[in-house]
């Protein structure tokens, strides 16, 4: 179809000008035109012979000539009108005078002739005045034009018209354009210029062949389709015609409503992600996002974009916010718990269906309030919601931090009240418990804290508010229809006849049996009885034979109750009467026997649980998961590192299925797991431990090669490069297939059968002139990889020019956060010289322009690029030098970003242990089939004859055969078949190579380290030590001490101590004489390490030892002698000790002994009671005096009966007393006093009471105690303060308490505390108040 289309310059008026000159024009065009039809209707067989005569000459002047000559330059060949009408007359005249000369004969003739030569000299003269005339008006005419087009603006005489083409065809825009001065001519597709040099060879074609303006478009593709311009301009003004083209897919069904072109129209732009979600590993209670850009703007955002987590879309909370913005969507959660876990979805709509990404959020639990506590539990839910109870269930932790789960503790909160309050304990084994004596109506939240030894978890997040009612309700209640569609709601009760008391109820029956609970249910009674309904519950023991009333602190409302106190072993059967309140029920049929079951256990675990390699950072595990559960909640997942002890969780939600990728993993280690099932049971064993699995990246095929270029070619050949697959797939790529077409053939032809080594193929047998694309696939152990996307066409012309031809195989290594280097291959086409060097350029993201990296020209193929932007992302290309100039430049790199990568690694630079300087470099995450390429100076590799290379998993190592001058420079080294960039270097220098080459001689060499040398000290009786200390050596260490270049050994006067472990050598000297003096030399060798340390204990220095020696021994023998004194004094003093003797005390019992004298130094005193020692403490205080021995216990009781012994210790003597305190006389006796004499409450208090509200209540004991006992009330274990409405009166041994006007706050736990000298005691009493018309209740605290 043909679109409308706008002529150029529309809506521009015409200048008076060109108007004219366009009228001429057309004039002169009419004119043509009628010429070259008469000129073609014209035959010989018309024509007529003519006669000439000499007279007939006509002689022309000069300036008929000028006029002949200016006519012919200015006017056409062709004759006008006029002269065509005389030339159709002359041919009617000539007819006519032939019919003439047949009638008279040839005098006719004659005189025919003669007329004929008059009339045309006659008609000849007039036809030169005429033509002057002619010539002059047309020489008039020419100079105007002239002059009117040397200055004139361009115009479209005929503009451009719009297209619509199918895909893969040829279209051909053309206008024709007029101006004075030619005018330029520049082509824009969407207000983007087009510059044929930068797209692919042959895609454009543009032309101009004197005001016909031509743009070819080649091979259409959906890009193509566009607004395409042309501008044109001179000096005189500019012009410009737009055209459309719409290019058209063959899509079979999809070319209707499924086309492309609709899906645009309809659904707006495409839109893609320009980021990768990556996983998120967030802690409980804390807040963790997610984020996405898109290549475009979303329309309508909050309705398009879709966040999902696990299949269920999200929407915004308080806790949660979809945001969009700026191409950005984000999810944000401000608090994380474990519910939050799982896999987040995010969708877009595209014209091309919906766009997704996802990823795994993982919640960790919160930090421990105390060491070893459990993590909190998760997935809080009430069931069966009735009006005063419900059922909670819970999903077990997945860390109990070593520490078993021994028990729950259930938290309520009423409403929105945000007070949280204890309500309920729950086993360890279980995760399900019921909540009884709820009101109904109210709002209820619970959730639960998992409890161990070590204490219990925060808080699990709270379940989702519940209002409590009556379920059956709804179920009692019909709706009449009537009236049109309107309802009346009638209840069942209305039907009934009229009833007061109750029916029984039905079906009684164990609706849950756990191993800690029975929840009983029953059917409610038929009839009801028109009124609220509470229910009585009875048991009893299979074979008691009697029945026993259950009791319930709260009425019960529902059809369901909870039995907490069921012994285990026994069987019991159950019945239930309705009450209300017209009265109560017959019994309900008993119940089938229902005892306790055993404690439930746990799911087996999964079997054949297999780990399979992901990615670079991500493990795969399957399992067969375990079957006929329908309890099952999930799987927790457990990780190790191979050879740890240390068990970490994965998922802290269980997880569905029977596959899960584990991410955020080490590269290059290894890892065992194993999995457990979850129900409400509990966690349950491990699975068998995975084999382990090293973290790599998993086989696949290769993603598609790219970014072809022509790197020569000749008549019937070309040489195509291209760029390595980004994703070569955790493997060698083996080759490439690449495949030709033909843009003049509709098929594609394989170049090759086997697999091209290199990113370099010569395609051979091609046509000259023709245009080819090419496409290639990657090949790697996996498999063929992904087909490229076609290339530009590459026409097969025969490359002449004198400059070279385009670089290749440009690499980028070592990019760090201001450096990088670029390496490239020399060009394949040299042109008219050898390449003299290189010219590098670097663009930056955002700008079109080109800079140079370096104002010189690069000799060699490598380059250090420094001083660069960090965080900024740079293009580079390198352009080839020779003689004739720069030549073509390369296919610029992949854009680089700048920024030191935290993982990356450098070249470790060291000596080993067998003292050999190397360099090393590790790569955890390289494939199993990469290889480690050493270079030095970026030239080749290292001289094999100077260095060794020794390889190891994801590690290699080149080692200095003999380190030398020859061996400075830079060495390099790249990691091959890897995604991304693995590669260093490091540049030896002589100061650094100084350094190694003495460390290497230390090592070869070894010295033991010297931590402290020779040091002599003088100990207390005299002797001399000398001793020395080095670094810890090993068991196998030897010592040779050479005394005077003699080696001695250990003797009665010298002693010789030698502790590897502690690096320590000693020698002691008892007496020092004049023989010890001399040199002391210590030999240490441990394996190659050896050290010799001397000592020269001579002179001066050795004379002052010696005095010094003898001093100290002469002090050390008077102290011996004193000490002699004092110890005998002390064992005189311990035989001077008199028998135990028993005193009573106010506080309790004394035990002491007299000594004649007691020293604290020498004599030692030791209390056993029993035959244990005894030590003071709050009861038991022993101490001593000058002269005494004493134990003082204090308050004594009958534990304290029994057999004392004091031990007293002086120098060698020991001696023993005893005292039997067994209950007979003066412990007797003071026991007896203390029981009589210590403070009681008597009578006189209740267990139980129970009094209505605004009543006087008063209490009444009666106490004892010699002395009187001081006397306190308690209320809940808190003092009472006698103020207003508490008065306290004691008369003698009764005490009263009285309370005035009670309410329900008096309701609590009262106690009476007494106390005196020899004890205390309390006496307790339980009030329960209750309102005015309420039953008597009892209040259980």
């Amino acid at each position: 179809m043909t679109l409308p289309h706008s002529p150029g310059g529309v809506g521009e008026p015409r200048p008076p000008q060109a108007v004219q000159v366009h009228r001429r024009e057309h004039r002169r065009e009419e004119e043509q035109k009628e010429e070259r039809q008469h000129s073609l209707q014209m035959d010989s067989s018309t024509r007529r012979r003519t006669f000439r005569s000499s007279e007939e000459e006509y002689q022309f002047s000069p300036a008929d000539y000028a006029l002949a000559a200016a006519l012919a330059l200015t006017a056409s060949s062709e004759t006008t009108w006029e002269a065509q009408l005389r030339r159709q007359t002359s041919t009617v005249e000539l007819e006519e005078r032939g019919q003439k000369r047949v009638g008279f004969g040839n005098e006719w003739e004659r005189t025919e002739i003669a007329f004929l030569r008059t009339q045309w000299l006659l008609r000849q003269r007039r036809d030169r005045k005429a033509l002057r005339r002619r010539t002059e008006e047309k020489v008039r005419e020419a100079k105007e034009l002239r002059e009117l087009c040397s200055g004139r603006g361009p115009w479209f005489w005929i503009p451009l018209r719009s297209h619509a083409v199918w895909e893969h065809t040829t279209v051909l825009l053309t206008c024709t354009v007029q101006g004075s001065p030619p005018p330029q001519v520049t082509w824009y597709k969407n207000d983007m210029r087009i510059d044929p040099r930068l797209f692919p060879a042959g895609k454009y074609r543009i032309t101009n062949n004197y005001g016909l303006l031509t743009l070819e478009i080649r091979r259409c593709t959906i890009e193509d389709a566009a607004t395409y311009t042309v501008k044109v301009k001179n000096a005189f003004g500019q012009a410009s015609s737009f055209a459309k083209v719409l290019v058209r897919t063959y899509l079979g069904k999809d070319a209707g409503f499924d086309s492309e072109i609709f899906k645009r129209l309809m659904f707006g732009p495409s839109v893609e992600f320009t980021s990768v979600l990556k996983p998120v590993f967030a802690r409980e209670k804390e807040a963790f996002s997610l984020n996405c850009l898109f290549s475009e703007d979303v329309l309508d955002a909050e309705q398009n974009i879709q966040w999902f987590r696990d299949g269920r879309l999200l929407r915004s909370s308080g806790r949660r916010q979809i945001l969009y913005a700026d191409r950005q969507a984000v999810l944000k959660v401000a608090c994380a718990y474990k519910e939050d876990e799982g896999l987040y979805t995010v969708q877009v709509p595209s014209p091309f269906g919906l766009q997704e990404q996802s990823a795994y959020v993982f919640v960790r639990d919160a930090a421990a309030e105390k060491p070893g506590v459990p993590g909190s539990p998760l997935n809080v839910r009430c069931l069966n919601v009735n009006r005063d109870c419900l059922i909670l269930t819970w999903t077990p932790p997945s860390d109990t931090r070593g520490n078993p789960i021994t028990g729950y503790s259930i938290e309520l909160c009423q409403g929105e009240s945000e007070e949280w309050v204890p309500c309920h304990q729950a086993p360890g084994g279980t995760c399900r418990c019921p909540i009884q004596g709820l009101i109904e109506g109210q709002s209820y939240r619970f959730r639960v804290r998992a409890v161990n030894k070590a204490g219990s978890s925060v808080p699990s997040k709270a379940s989702e508010p519940v209002v409590m009612g009556d379920r059956d309700e709804a179920q009692r209640k019909t709706e009449i229809p009537f009236d049109m569609g309107k309802t009346i709601t009638v209840s069942t009760d209305e039907f009934d006849d009229f009833v007061t008391i109750p029916s029984p109820p039905t079906n009684v029956h164990g609706s849950e049996i756990r191993e800690a609970y029975v929840v009983l249910g029953w059917e409610e009674p038929r009839p009801r009885g028109k009124a609220p309904l509470t229910y009585f519950l009875e048991k009893s023991v299979i074979g008691s034979g009697t029945w026993e009333a259950i009791n319930s602190e709260t009425p019960v409302k529902s059809p369901r109750f909870a039995l907490l106190d069921l012994e285990k072993g026994k069987s019991y059967v159950f019945r239930v009467r309705a009450i209300n309140q017209y009265g109560m029920s017959d019994p309900s049929e008993p119940s089938e026997p229902i005892a306790l079951r055993g404690k439930p256990a746990t799911l087996p675990p999964p079997t054949q649980v297999q780990a399979f390699r992901d990615t670079q950072t991500s493990v795969s595990l399957t399992w067969d998961p375990v079957k006929d559960s329908p309890e099952l909640l999930g799987y927790y997942i457990y990780s190790r590192e191979a050879g740890s002890s240390e068990w970490r969780t994965v998922n802290n939600k269980p997880i569905q299925g029977s596959r899960f990728t584990i991410p955020g993993l080490r590269t290059g280690k290894e890892y065992e797991f194993c999995i457990r099932s979850v129900s409400e049971a509990g966690v349950g064993e491990s699975s068998a431990v995975t084999e382990p699995i090293r973290v790599k990246q998993a086989l696949a095929t290769p993603s598609a090669p790219y970014d072809f270029a022509l790197l020569n070619c000749g008549k019937k050949e070309m040489v195509i490069g291209w760029k390595p697959p980004k994703r070569r797939g955790g493997g060698k790529i083996l080759g490439y297939f690449l495949d030709q077409h033909d843009s003049e053939e509709l098929d594609w032809h394989a170049v090759n059968q086997q697999p091209v080594p290199t990113q370099v193929c010569k395609v051979s047998n091609l046509h000259e002139g023709h245009f080819y694309e090419f496409r290639a696939r990657a090949v790697n152990w996996a498999g063929v990889g992904e087909l490229s996307a076609p290339s530009k066409l590459f026409e097969c012309k025969e490359w002449t020019m004198p400059q070279p031809g385009p670089p290749y195989d440009l690499r980028v290594f070592e990019v760090r956060a201001t450096s990088l280097m670029l390496t490239w291959e020399p060009p394949l086409y040299q042109g008219a010289g050898p390449v003299t060097g290189y010219r590098i350029s670097f663009q930056e993201e955002g700008s079109e322009q080109w800079k140079p990296v370096t104002p010189d020209l690069i000799s060699g193929t490598h380059l250090r690029i420094s001083d660069l932007q960090p965080g900024k992302t740079y293009v580079f290309q390198v352009q080839a030098v020779n003689s004739a100039g720069p030549g073509q430049p390369s296919m610029p790199t992949d854009p680089v970003l700048l920024e030191d990568k935290p993982d990356a690694r450098e070249i470790e630079v060291g000596v080993d242990d067998e003292g050999f300087i190397y360099m090393a470099f590790e790569a955890p995450e390289a494939p199993d089939s990469a290889e480690f390429q050493w270079s030095k100076d970026y030239k080749g590799p290292p001289d094999p004859e100077r260095v060794k290379v020794e390889e190891q998993p994801n590690k290699s190592k080149i080692i200095l055969k003999d380190p030398g001058l020859e061996d400075l420079g830079t060495y390099s080294v790249v990691v091959t078949d890897a995604d991304e960039d693995i590669s260093a270097s490091h540049t030896l220098t002589e100061d650094e190579l100084n350094k190694l080459k003495k460390l290497s001689h230390e090592i070869r060499n070894p010295v033991i380290k010297l931590i402290s040398g020779w040091n002599v000290e003088i100990l207390e009786q005299g002797e001399v030590r000398l001793w020395l200390e080095v670094e810890k050596l090993s068991p196998a260490a030897e010592l040779h001490l050479i005394f005077n270049e003699k080696e001695i050994f250990s003797s009665p006067n010298r002693k010789i101590n030698f502790v590897r472990e502690k690096g320590l050598v000693e020698v002691i000297i008892q007496h020092l004489t004049e023989d010890d003096k001399g040199s002391y030399t210590a030999q240490l060798q441990d394996g190659k390490a050896k050290n010799q340390i001397t000592l020269a204990l001579v002179d001066d220095e050795f004379d002052k030892l010696l005095r010094a020696a003898d001093a100290k021994r002469r002090d050390w023998k008077r102290k011996q002698a004193l000490d002699a004194i004092f110890t005998e004094l002390g064992r005189i003093g311990a035989l001077s000790a008199t028998p135990l003797k028993i005193q009573g005390t106010e506080e309790g019992i004394r035990l002491f002994s007299k000594v004649k004298y007691y020293n604290v130094k020498y004599m030692k005193t030791t209390w056993f009671h029993k035959e244990k020692r005894l030590e003071s403490g709050d009861r038991v205080r022993a101490g001593t005096t000058l002269d005494e021995i004493w134990l003082h216990i204090l308050d004594p009781k009958d534990s304290d009966k029994g057999k004392y012994i004091l031990e007293i210790a002086a120098g060698k003597e020991v001696r023993q007393l005893s005292a039997d305190l067994s209950g007979q006389g003066d412990l007797s006796t003071r026991l007896s006093l203390g029981e009589t004499y210590r403070a009681k409450v008597v009578r006189g208090l209740p267990d139980v009471a129970t009094i209505m509200e605004d009543k006087t209540l008063c209490l009444t004991c009666v106490v004892s105690g010699d002395p009187a006992p001081e006397i306190y009330w308690l209320k809940n274990d808190q003092p009472v303060t006698f103020l207003d409405r508490y008065h306290m009166d004691v008369k003698g041994t009764e005490v009263t308490i009285t309370i005035e006007r009670v309410k329900s706050e008096d309701s609590g736990r009262y106690g009476v505390f007494v106390k005196n000298k020899y004890g205390s005691e309390t006496g307790q009493v339980t009030i329960s108040v209750f309102k005015h018309g309420e039953e008597e209740k009892m209040l259980k605290m």
